[in-house]
């Protein structure tokens, strides 16, 4: 899916720097709905090699082009899961914030790991612009070696006796 760049955001203020965080919690008919959608995407691109369409309110029917219900279904995906989505285009140039907020890290940390190399960046003028599909590179890679880790970790104490409980007599 290369014409979707989705991702959950977290914004830690809204635009005033003095108003409290936000949340972006979805809630459960939200989820709900989604979940369907994205099952409803899925078993019509199966059923119909892959052609979706929409109806409108007076019956008119809509072929959706292949990327646009590859976006729509992965976003349903994403947000029955509860997480948030941002849709961007590939080309898309992030600033050291944005970025940021799309990695739930700070500024200042995402500056450090694109002076280390660790993430691509471009300098334009004096600052520093993330191309929207490299953050949602690092962010998938990133995830993927935490979710390993915390399986070796969980296989870890299960072959340690970790997860037994003791029943004590009394």
């Amino acid at each position: 899916m290369r014409h979707i760049v989705g991702m959950g955001v977290s914004h830690r203020t809204s635009p005033d720097k003095n108003s409290t965080k936000t949340s972006n919690a979805i809630p459960a008919p939200e989820r709900s709905a989604a979940a369907r959608v994205a099952s409803l995407l899925l078993a019509n691109s199966k059923k119909r090699q892959g052609i979706v369409q929409v109806i409108d309110v007076d019956g008119e029917r809509q072929e959706l082009p292949n990327a646009l219900a590859d976006v729509m279904y992965r976003a349903a995906e994403l947000l029955a899961e509860g997480r948030p989505v941002t849709v961007l285009p590939d080309e898309e140039m992030l600033s050291t914030q944005a970025a940021a907020d799309i990695l739930n890290v700070s500024r200042q940390y995402l500056v450090r790991l694109v002076d280390t190399g660790e993430l691509a960046a471009e300098k334009v003028g004096s600052h520093r612009r993330l191309r929207a599909t490299d953050v949602a590179a690092f962010k998938a890679a990133r995830d993927a070696k935490r979710a390993s880790a915390l399986d070796r970790l969980a296989s870890l104490s299960e072959d340690v006796g970790g997860y037994e409980l003791e029943t004590k007599r009394r």
